[in-house]
C-alpha cells in the first residue's frame, strides 16, 4: 500500500516561503479549519484573522504555514519556523519538473524562462548544465529565498 507524502521545510519565514512555493508549483494556500475562504480574499490574511480570533499571541502567528495541490495530487507542503539558520548543501531537494516532454534548445529555453519567473519571485539562479544526450536533459539549479537548493528539470 503507498503513503501519502507531505515535505516539510525548515524556514525562518514560513509565510514568505510558502508564498515563493505557492507560485513556484501553481499550489494554494488553504484556508484554516471549517472557515471558507471567499474568491479573491488572501487566504493567510483569513488565517491572520482566525489565529488571533483563537488567541495566539501576533509573534507565534508565523510559525507555521502550508501550501496544497488545488487538484489534489501533489504532495502537502508544510513550512515550520525554526531558529537555526541552513548551514549546509540539502540532503534532500526537490526537482521541479518545467519542461516535461522537452528536448534539446526548446527545453532549455522552458526552463530558462521559468528560471526568470522564479527569479523573479525571490529564488535564485546557481548553474546550468547543458543536455548530454542520451544521459541527461540538461537541468537549472536554483535556491529558493531561504537558500534551499532544487533543481529546474
Amino acid at each position: 500500500m503507498s503513503r501519502h507524502l507531505q515535505i516539510t521545510f525548515d524556514a525562518h519565514d514560513p509565510a514568505g516561503l510558502s508564498t515563493f512555493w505557492r507560485d513556484a508549483l501553481g499550489y494554494v494556500h488553504p484556508g484554516p479549519p471549517g472557515v471558507e475562504v471567499p474568491a479573491g480574499v488572501d487566504p493567510l490574511a483569513v488565517w491572520d484573522q482566525f489565529l488571533a480570533r483563537i488567541g495566539v499571541p501576533a509573534d507565534e502567528r508565523n510559525s507555521k504555514s502550508a501550501i496544497e495541490d488545488p487538484e489534489g495530487h501533489g504532495p502537502r507542503v508544510f513550512f515550520q519556523r525554526v531558529p537555526e539558520g541552513k548551514v549546509a548543501k540539502n540532503r534532500v531537494h526537490l526537482d521541479v519538473r518545467a519542461a516535461p516532454g522537452l528536448q534539446g534548445d526548446e527545453r532549455m529555453a522552458a526552463l530558462e524562462s521559468e528560471c526568470a519567473r522564479l527569479v523573479a519571485l525571490g529564488g535564485k539562479r546557481v548553474e546550468r548544465f547543458e543536455p548530454e544526450p542520451p544521459m541527461s536533459a540538461g537541468w537549472i539549479v536554483m535556491t529558493d529565498p531561504e537558500g534551499n537548493e532544487f533543481c529546474l528539470d
